[in-house]
């Protein structure tokens, strides 16, 4: 186990610098002027290329990618060209917000979506159809969608809970559940809808084997053989449905958080971008990247966990 953790690892950091590579690249090809966007438009010619030199953009592609990535692998990630502002804290600052409301729908939607799939599979019948109608409905409602109803009807009609802002965790632990709340919501219903089915389709494969027979005929109670043998063969599927719902809600988090305010590394990463600087869309790319692999790993570790054949492969 330990020597195929340390493949994966190894894996991973090879994965990081490939997307960080063509990141790199692709932020050289997009045509823009970061130092004319800085200096302004009414700028002279002279003073366009002294912030070229300064910001090394005068320098070979190559070159430049060689000083960032040797910057990069002793934790430093540079400074935004815009504002000045160090990229490792800017980070450091912004990506609570986003895990926050990641890691709270991922797990709204691992709950949700075992509590239904079982369900669907066990009941079956009339609830069974209804999970499924309600499951591709989900899926087919885009979240931010989904974020605006929340915001208008629970936030500011009802006032339940906050329409904007976020409370760090550290301030009020309330305060911070309620802050994540609407949007964990907002980004969890189409991850429980593609999740249920999965676990609602593995299930019925599940109870339909031999061993299940064998296992009520021995008298095993039905809440053990669901729980205990049933469930837990059914659940690597869905781990790797959970696994890919994670880059997608990394990805719908940066409209999530433009309708609920947040100031997560969503809405950072597309400033950055349009506006062409490199420093903060490599460091954004990075950390997102590294945190997906680390999902992946744990992943593994969960499939060793339960399936002990996967250990031994």
């Amino acid at each position: 186990m330990i020597v195929f953790l340390a493949r994966r690892i190894a894996a991973g950091l090879v994965l990081v610098v490939v997307i960080a590579t063509t990141t790199f690249a692709l932020m050289g090809l997009t045509g823009s002027d970061p130092a004319r966007q800085i200096v302004g438009q009414t700028a002279t010619q002279q003073q366009v290329a002294a912030k070229s030199h300064e910001l090394g953009l005068d320098q070979p592609m190559a070159e430049r990618y060689w000083h960032w990535l040797t910057d990069a692998v002793q934790g430093n990630l540079g400074t935004s060209w815009f504002s000045g502002e160090s990229v490792t804290d800017s980070l450091t600052n912004r990506l609570p917000v986003t895990l926050s409301i990641v890691l709270a729908a991922l797990l709204v939607s691992a709950v949700l979506s075992t509590v239904l799939g079982v369900a669907a599979a066990v009941r079956r019948g009339a609830l069974d159809q209804l999970v499924q109608l309600l499951a591709v409905v989900g899926f087919a409602v885009p979240s931010f969608l989904v974020a605006l109803v929340l915001a208008v009807v629970v936030g500011v009609d009802l006032g339940w809970l906050p329409a904007t802002g976020y409370v760090p965790l550290a301030t009020s632990a309330s305060g911070w559940l309620k802050s994540i709340t609407l949007p964990a919501l907002s980004l969890a219903v189409g991850a429980v809808a593609a999740t249920a089915q999965q676990v609602r389709g593995s299930m019925v494969d599940v109870l339909r084997a031999d061993y299940v027979r064998t296992l009520r005929a021995r008298g095993i109670s039905e809440r053990s053989l669901l729980f205990r043998h049933a469930l837990r063969n059914a659940a690597p599927a869905a781990l790797t449905v959970l696994a890919l719902q994670f880059i997608g809600l990394v990805g719908g988090a940066v409209v999530v958080e433009k309708v609920f305010g947040l100031n997560g590394i969503g809405s950072q990463a597309t400033g950055a971008g349009s506006q062409g600087d490199t420093p903060v869309v490599m460091g954004v790319v990075v950390v997102m990247v590294a945190i997906v692999v680390i999902v992946n790993i744990a992943l593994d570790v969960a499939y060793g966990w339960l399936n002990p054949k996967v250990r031994v492969g």
